[in-house]
């Protein structure tokens, strides 16, 4: 039997792929590294810079990716006319279907979560150590 992923409630049958994951993990490193700079500036400008480039360099590649998969969900929903049988109320085929149900499933991807928490905690801890080094200390 073939393993589809059709839908979310058959996401234990999906795989994310390798490259997603690669993806991912780049955007994560870049997130550590960029709220790292301030601290790293005590430790020598050396650091600070690798961390730095390591930051926005990071960045760049994650959200080239993050545009290129945006782009082709968008060109798969006007080519699908998606937008245009929904709005219309128009008949959906099954096909249909499960195209909204796989975009639908993909906008909801656990990985995305877990980046916008660790961009939100490590830029809140960046902030508070920031405030510390620059006016408690």
């Amino acid at each position: 039997m073939e393993k589809k992923c059709i839908n979310c409630s058959q996401r234990f049958n999906c795989r994310d792929s390798y490259i997603s994951w690669l993806f991912f993990i780049i955007g994560l490193i870049a997130a550590i590294a960029i709220r790292s700079v301030t601290f790293l500036m005590e430790l020598g400008d050396i650091y600070a810079k690798i961390a730095w480039y390591l930051g926005v360099g990071g960045f760049f590649i994650f959200f080239v990716y993050k545009f290129r998969i945006n782009h082709r969900r968008s060109r798969f929903i006007k080519a699908n006319k998606l937008m245009e049988k929904v709005s219309g109320r128009l008949e959906l085929k099954e096909r249909d279907y499960e195209w909204i149900g796989s975009l639908l499933c993909s906008l909801s991807a656990k990985k995305e979560r877990i980046n916008y928490f660790v961009i939100f905690g490590l830029s809140a801890l960046a902030l508070v150590i920031a405030i510390y080094m620059d006016f408690v200390r």
